[in-house]
């Protein structure tokens, strides 16, 4: 769910909107899938969906889309700054964004943001 609403959110800041083609293609969904998804995230107001027509995050479904875009951005900082490439720290990110302790993050940032400012 948390995958639906980043890429949610992020097509809506890139485009405006997002449709359900989007979805199924980001994601590598087919297009039933991505509708049950949506009736979901609207079962649980994560979002407004009306078929055939757009998709909107609610106040907590951007929320959540947010902490996970934060999530990611920092991994992938993270990555490229040890040397990772860029397509490949994205790839990870993906991977590890949903699993990681809100202290684990802290931390990260904190060393992220010493480094910087040259404090290491």
């Amino acid at each position: 769910m948390e995958d639906y609403l980043e890429v949610i959110y992020e097509l809506t800041r890139k485009k405006g909107y997002a449709t359900q083609t989007d979805l199924s293609e980001y994601l590598n969904v087919s297009l039933p899938g991505v509708t049950k998804m949506l009736q979901r995230l609207d079962e649980n107001k994560f979002l407004k969906y009306e078929k055939y027509r757009g998709i909107n995050l609610t106040e907590n479904g951007i929320d959540i889309a947010e902490n996970i875009h934060e999530k990611h951005s920092l991994l992938s900082e993270f990555f490229t700054m040890i040397g990772v490439h860029e397509d490949v720290a994205n790839i990870d990110a993906e991977g590890i964004e949903h699993h990681l302790h809100s202290q684990t993050l802290k931390k990260l940032r904190e060393f992220i943001d010493n480094r910087k400012k040259g404090a290491f």
